[in-house]
């Protein structure tokens, strides 16, 4: 298969929530077919509900500055099915991802040919499975591995991780993982074993109760995010030192936060976070705990953490492209993080463009963060889980002039209208499902030749 044939194979195989089977038989079979190639790299495995996405990003970094060779798997993507795959901090080729693909989709056929398996695996496990192999292909040393959904039966915990963390626990996917608080903690701590390395971010009371009991259960003595004392300035580092995109623009209210962190091992003096918001500290504090771990692995020192930590990215969660700011704030955690941000360091005024998959907390997400909208442009992304924009709003508060209220088909027209209605110093954030976020990314970056198609 080409890369264009592969993508099209693997999307036929349905979307990757709604299609899923939850279980670990088909990956570990595929993977051992495949030779078992997780076993040639350490690997960190990060899960939580949010800032999971983070922390792999701020481990990734800092594992680069050190001059590890190391490889990321991420999901979902924002424009091209390569990004879950980095290595080195480089996405993977077209031409590597779809050869690596055609292999294990050739090996997926022959195991359910010759009833091993009853089913082709999921497009996420299929994914997985090329992450994996293309790591050992690479030959890195360590792989970061994030979560998909869960824990105890995502196909990542087939890799069998050396060290994991958990970063903070919130509620999302219940009709999945369980309706209270507790049961979706129990799924996402399952991943905890006898002789792991594990770091826990900061959790509710509750929760941390379960991650505890885990703990105990196997006989693991985790590292939690609190050991990681962190300090904080009184007030956000200018605009020197940030990186260029933002540096060129500095009516960007970017909010970088310069802190100070202290743990058993060292002291890490006046960060400036690539990653914005108050709740990056949390994610870091995870980040540098889990590189103390692999200290005992690799050669990493505080200045790798230092300047890993401040060269972190993250597309697509908080980040500029002047004027919008583009973050997939799509559970109710990550919309009280996004309006913590707008309310402190936003003071212009604020376009919203917004849409959602349908299996998401709307109602309160949009309790939270339409209100600090002057307009809302509501939309539907392009995806077969998606909110029709006309059911959105249902959701808009009380009292909200229904003249700063527009709905629109695409994130085209969304971005068309934002532009008609704003004013010049205004903000236009574009939030909620990550698939509308990798829409509008998708245009905004797009070269001059790719925009003329996708306007037409």
């Amino acid at each position: 298969m080409n890369f264009g044939e592969t993508e099209t194979y693997l999307l036929s195989l349905g979307n990757e929530v709604s299609a899923m089977k939850l279980g670990l038989e088909n990956i570990r079979k595929l993977l051992a077919a495949l030779g078992d190639p997780q076993k040639k790299y350490l690997k960190v495995q990060v899960a939580g509900t949010n800032g999971k996405g983070s922390a792999c990003a701020f481990l990734n970094s800092i594992c680069l500055q050190a001059g590890i060779k190391t490889g990321m798997y991420t999901s979902p993507h924002l424009v091209s099915i390569t990004e879950r795959i980095q290595i080195e901090g480089t996405n993977i080729s077209n031409d590597d991802f779809a050869r690596i693909a055609t292999r294990v989709r050739e090996v997926a056929e022959c195991l359910v040919a010759d009833g091993e398996i009853e089913n082709v695996p999921t497009f996420f496990e299929q994914v997985t499975a090329i992450a994996l192999l293309a790591f050992a292909d690479a030959k890195v040393g360590l792989a970061i591995l994030e979560t998909g959904l869960g824990g105890r039966l995502d196909a990542t915990t087939a890799a069998n991780a050396e060290i994991a963390a958990i970063t903070r626990i919130d509620y999302d996917h219940q009709q999945y993982l369980g309706e209270t608080i507790q049961e979706i903690a129990a799924e996402k701590a399952a991943i905890i074993r006898h002789g792991l390395r594990v770091v826990l971010g900061e959790q509710k009371p509750e929760v941390m109760e379960v991650i505890r009991e885990r703990c105990r259960k196997v006989g693991v003595q985790p590292r939690v995010a609190d050991e990681a004392i962190a300090t904080q300035s009184r007030n956000p580092i200018g605009m020197e030192g940030v990186a260029p995109g933002i540096a060129e623009t500095p009516s960007i209210p970017v909010g970088l936060l310069p802190v100070r962190f202290t743990t058993s091992k060292a002291d890490y003096s006046e960060i400036r976070l690539g990653l914005l918001g108050h709740h990056q500290i949390e994610n870091a504090k995870v980040a540098i705990l889990l590189a103390e771990f692999l200290q005992d692995n690799f050669r990493i020192t505080s200045d790798h953490i230092v300047s890993g930590l401040e060269t972190a990215r993250h597309p697509g969660r908080m980040e500029w492209i002047a004027p919008y700011l583009l973050d997939g704030a799509h559970n109710v955690g990550g919309a009280r993080a996004l309006r913590a941000y707008l309310d402190e360091f936003v003071q212009k005024p604020v376009t919203m463009i917004y849409g959602s998959i349908d299996d998401k907390d709307v109602k309160e997400i949009a309790s939270v963060l339409f209100p600090r909208a002057e307009r809302l442009i509501l939309t539907t992304p392009d995806n077969s889980r998606a909110m029709r924009a006309e059911d959105i709003l249902l959701f808009v508060p009380e009292g909200f002039d229904q003249g700063r209220v527009f709905v629109t088909p695409s994130a085209n027209a969304a971005i068309e209208k934002a532009r008609e209605v704003s004013g010049k110093q205004d903000a236009i954030l574009v939030t909620g499902s990550l698939y509308l976020v990798g829409e509008v990314h998708r245009i905004l970056t797009a070269k001059p030749s790719e925009k003329l198609k996708t306007d037409n």
